[in-house]
């Protein structure tokens, strides 16, 4: 015979005899040790206080919508209330001076220890520049005119721009002034006969920058800027010279310009201008540096090229562009660059971040990190992310309150609008 297993189930339809009348039991209920700390945990998961936020708001200010607002490498947010530029700690919100009031500027652009304001006008009239500094507050000088940086040079210029003046490379036109950033004194003047796109270009060894002025009687023309004296000129191939033609990129002028049969792309060594090497354009019509190397993007996609030898390094047919931020590379699949495919590696073209359905946020994150948002719930909340060198995807931080936009960062800080006409400073961490 068979053994029987039998389950006693006490009652015939298995309830407990106490369900009708529950009472005290009469003999002790035994919990061996591992079931009565699962309880425990339970019973206490309940209390335990919600993890903390990585975004917590460290101060707040009230702004008008069209007021500027600017962030140094030292750690200062300056932001301009119907004319008055005040300056705030962003680690503690804490105020550090206040300048004198003055008319509101569109524009707050920093250099060295300085803030050049330019002041809104109307008409024709040309607004001119006031530089203001950033350690007192205290009005350093005024002039007229507009007066713009050299990339990697402490150099200010006073020029006279065309419209459509952008970017790192200017569109100018008259006299070229070099200002002395303590005094606003001219040191040099260099006349340009008619238009001149104007940018920087790195010098021999261990130089600043030079300025680099390419007529539109195509000379290209490298001027010294302590002197402002020629170093060395050379006629170019005709092309549409504009602020972003010629590029500088990895060490080299490169220059897009018809050819016998097509567009090419020249290039010119920085110090001797000597043509380096020509090679066909295919179908780019835009040339943006991409690290050490140069993206050239057209209908055919993304590809970069060695500056050096022009040799063709990789190729992104379904790519339209690729943005730097910060230490990162954002390629777009758009025209608009609303839609970014993810942070690149721009030595091989490897797409390392997935980016899609994130917005990336201008300015400097920690440690080389790109800080991104995204609307969520039907445009009712912002969500904040990070993507880090390594990372496969971004790392989500938090949700920002509702009606919060126009973000920028800088290290631990995010610094953004809400529809309240207040600047909110955010501090995040990204552990």
């Amino acid at each position: 015979m068979s053994d029987v297993v039998v389950i006693d189930l006490g009652l015939e339809r298995g309830e407990p005899s106490t369900y009708d009348r529950p009472g005290r039991p009469t003999t002790p209920i035994w919990f061996p040790a591992a079931v009565l700390a699962a309880l425990v945990l339970l019973l206490t998961a309940g209390s335990v206080a919600p993890a903390k936020s990585p975004l917590s708001t460290v101060f707040r200010l009230q702004v008008g919508p069209a007021d500027t607002y600017a962030m140094t490498d030292d750690g200062q947010l300056l932001a301009q209330t119907f004319g008055l530029l005040t300056s705030y700690n962003l680690s503690d919100g804490r105020l550090r001076w206040q300048a004198g009031q003055s008319t509101p500027a569109y524009r707050l652009r920093l250099s060295d220890d300085i803030v050049l304001m330019r002041p809104w006008t109307t008409g024709n009239t040309e607004p001119g520049t006031t530089a203001v500094s950033t350690f007192t507050g205290g009005t350093m000088w005024e002039r007229p005119g507009n007066v713009v940086n050299i990339a990697g040079s402490s150099a200010l210029l006073a020029v006279s721009s065309v419209r459509g003046l952008s970017g790192a490379g200017r569109r100018v036109q008259g006299p070229i002034d070099a200002v002395d950033p303590a005094t606003g004194r001219t040191r040099w003047t260099v006349r340009v006969p008619s238009t001149a796109v104007l940018l920087g270009v790195p010098g021999a060894g261990d130089d600043e920058s030079r300025m680099l002025l390419v007529h539109d009687d195509r000379t290209l023309a490298i001027h010294d800027l302590s002197t402002g004296k020629v170093l060395v000129s050379r006629k170019v191939p005709a092309a549409g010279y504009n602020p972003s033609n010629p590029v500088v990129a990895g060490g080299r002028i490169l220059l897009r310009h018809p050819g016998i049969v097509g567009g090419e792309i020249s290039a010119f060594d920085p110090v001797t201008l000597k043509q380096v090497w020509t090679e066909p354009a295919e179908d780019s019509y835009r040339i943006q540096p991409c690290g050490i190397n140069a993206c050239l993007s057209g209908s055919d996609g993304v590809r970069a090229i060695d500056p050096f030898t022009g040799d063709t390094l990789w190729r992104q047919p379904t790519w339209h562009s690729v943005t730097q931020y910060g230490q990162m590379f954002v390629a777009f699949g758009d025209p608009d660059e609303t839609s970014p495919l993810g942070v690149i590696d721009p030595r091989t073209g490897a797409l390392q971040v997935r980016l899609r359905g994130w917005r990336p946020v201008s300015g400097a994150g920690a440690d080389g990190g790109l800080l991104l948002t995204r609307a969520a719930d039907g445009g009712s909340r912002t969500m904040v992310a990070v993507a880090r060198p390594g990372d496969t995807s971004p790392r989500v931080l938090d949700a920002l309150p509702r009606g919060t936009g126009e973000c920028q960062a800088a290290p631990t800080r995010l610094v953004c609008r809400t529809m309240y006409g207040e600047l909110v400073v955010w501090a995040y961490r990204e552990g």
